[in-house]
């Protein structure tokens, strides 16, 4: 069989993070394409039984690498580890999460390993491309945004191995995992070399988030339609009692009135809820590429042309604070 597809497993406290579950289901699709195994490289310590979840969602075989002195992320240590399983097995495509991790340890690796690296990708296909008369089949296409989100490039490197690419977190859909699915755990010998830590990890602190949209099955965004105190106001009390969550365009958190981790899209982030509610979000594409994949969309603005109409499956051409005051009353009759 031809070299395998392998994502990167990202983990914190011996718990895999979603971001590499979503890789994971990716992956299959595209392994199944390709008619290649589906693999994945994990470094951590005491996390046999952990592991066994990448089997529910496609994943075939996970060379571990566990190790005490890995426990938690250090860069270095991480980079050479992964790039030692990389180097061992020589997938022909590696997959990481565009999350502080990968954005960290996958350059490293791509440097080591001499290949490619495409970052932040929103979309992974496998396709043919023509490049001077020759035809490439079965490449890795790597789409995302660029020129600051003007255009959607598709990026391909015919002569990398492997082909690398970051994700972000949200833009793969996790697929129901089957618990009847296993998956085979190879302990791979390794041991960092000491001139490799540099830092050393003296105390870990937990914040918690106070907003999880990625999670969120129901969002009311604020979009500079909305960039007041009055409006954001009522775009929270509609989503207290939708028990939904409070998002927001780019220029909303720019302006202060809500902190980053409220920002939906290309520079956000990206989310797939039942419900989406844009509220004065004129729908440029920087902000679409991280909602557009939500089951129903609601648009209310008081602009009949603005781009989000084009996408949302629901529009309301009027004032903002109107509208939203009349949907906080109705639903609150109703129940």
């Amino acid at each position: 069989m031809a070299n395998g597809l392998m994502v990167f497993i990202e983990q914190f406290e011996g718990k895999i993070a979603n971001v590499s579950l979503e890789l994971i289901s990716k992956g299959r699709e595209l392994a199944d394409q390709l008619g290649v195994s589906l693999e994945a490289a994990a470094v951590g310590y005491e996390m046999e039984e952990e592991l066994k979840l990448l089997g529910h969602y496609g994943c075939d075989k996970v060379y571990y690498i566990d190790n005490e002195e890995l426990e938690f992320f250090l860069s270095l240590p991480y980079a050479d580890a992964v790039s030692h399983i990389i180097k061992k097995y020589a997938p022909q495509i590696v997959l990481f999460g565009a999350t502080t991790t990968g954005r960290d340890i996958a350059p490293r690796i791509a440097s080591e390993l001499r290949c490619g690296l495409t970052a932040d990708c929103t979309d992974l296909q496998i396709g043919e491309f023509t490049l001077k008369g020759e035809t490439y089949k079965d490449k890795l296409l790597q789409i995302r945004p660029a020129f600051g989100g003007n255009i959607i490039a598709t990026i391909v490197s015919p002569d990398s191995m492997p082909s690398m690419a970051t994700v972000r977190s949200g833009v793969m859909k996790m697929v129901n995992p089957d618990k009847n699915k296993k998956v085979e755990i190879v302990e791979e010998a390794y041991t960092p070399k000491d001139d490799l830590f540099l830092s050393e990890i003296l105390e870990v602190i937990k914040i918690e988030k106070s907003v999880d949209l990625t999670s969120a099955r129901i969002i009311v965004s604020a979009g500079m339609g909305a960039a007041n105190p009055d409006s954001i106001k009522l775009v929270a009390e509609l989503a207290s009692v939708l028990g939904g969550v409070v998002g927001a365009s780019r220029p909303v958190v720019d302006s202060g009135l809500l902190k980053k981790e409220h920002q939906v899209g290309q520079t956000g982030t990206t989310v797939r809820p039942n419900l989406y509610i844009a509220c004065g979000i004129s729908g440029q594409i920087q902000h679409r590429a991280g909602m557009n994949e939500s089951k129903r969309i609601i648009a209310i603005n008081n602009d009949p042309e603005a781009p989000i109409f084009n996408i949302a499956h629901y529009g309301i051409v009027g004032d903002i604070n109107d509208i939203l005051t009349k949907m906080i009353a109705a639903y609150k009759n109703k129940v």
